[in-house]
């Protein structure tokens, strides 16, 4: 067991649910507000779409351990970000 992947993705989950849930969406940095259509819907996605299934992909790698973890948790975290990227894009941004 790897605390230090406990503790890293407990914190995700914690910043899941302030940006899906309570909408802080100030904690996410990149983005200029001004540009976003729905500041709701974007809490949602990068809440529930990207920092809850990493922090919990995160906590399975801290508790179980098996072949090429850090391969799995690299690809799959790329491959969230790509997706709520493209969405992101796609949907909420006015250009």
């Amino acid at each position: 067991m790897e605390y230090g992947l406990l503790i890293i993705g407990i914190s995700l989950l914690v910043i899941s649910y302030l940006v899906g849930v309570k909408k802080q969406t100030g904690l996410l940095a990149g983005f200029n507000e001004k540009n976003i259509t729905n500041k709701s819907l974007l809490g949602v996605v990068t809440g529930a779409g990207f920092f809850l299934p990493l922090g919990l992909l995160v906590i399975f790698n801290g508790v179980f351990d098996y072949a090429n973890e850090g391969t799995v948790l690299g690809a799959v975290m790329l491959v969230l970000l790509l997706m709520v990227y493209i969405f992101i894009n796609k949907r909420l941004l006015e250009w």
